[in-house]
């Protein structure tokens, strides 16, 4: 969405979406540099498929902005609107990156999912669209690989 042409969902009460198909990301102007931005979700929920049993996952968005800045609170509500959405870890993880690389058109854009296990398998899932440049400071990630996260 172009920020240009709609009102933000920032500064005012706005329901939770029913679906991540309703959801709306706002954008606002970035600074004329180059930057990383790291966004975290560390409470994300979305339902598995097949039993509509929560499953839960750390994200982290990693993105470097080239006209725009992904608004948190939109991207806020986005993830919120997971949490009655059936899909496989794999297939969230795409969606996130595919409609923020969609919507925000980033010069680099990772999303970085770490899922709590189901069945006792921890599943975590990597997506990333752009060439990432080589000046690029890509700070660590500070989750642990499974041992009772």
């Amino acid at each position: 969405m172009d920020p240009a042409d709609a009102d933000l969902q920032l500064g005012r009460k706005v329901p939770i979406p029913a679906t991540p198909a309703d959801a709306i990301i706002d954008l606002v102007p970035a600074p004329p540099d180059h930057f990383l931005v790291r966004l975290s979700c560390p409470e994300f929920t979305s339902l598995c498929p097949y039993t509509g049993q929560p499953d839960f996952a750390h994200i982290v968005i990693d993105y470097i902005p080239q006209d725009y800045l992904i608004e948190s609170k939109a991207l806020k509500l986005y993830l919120a609107s997971f949490r009655n959405h059936g899909a496989f870890h794999e297939a969230v993880t795409c969606e996130i990156g595919n409609k923020l690389a969609d919507v925000a058109q980033p010069m680099w854009l990772r999303v970085n999912a770490f899922w709590f296990p189901r069945g006792g398998i921890p599943i975590d899932v990597f997506w990333e669209v752009g060439d990432r440049p080589v000046w690029l400071y890509l700070p660590q990630i500070d989750i642990q690989t499974y041992r009772a996260r």
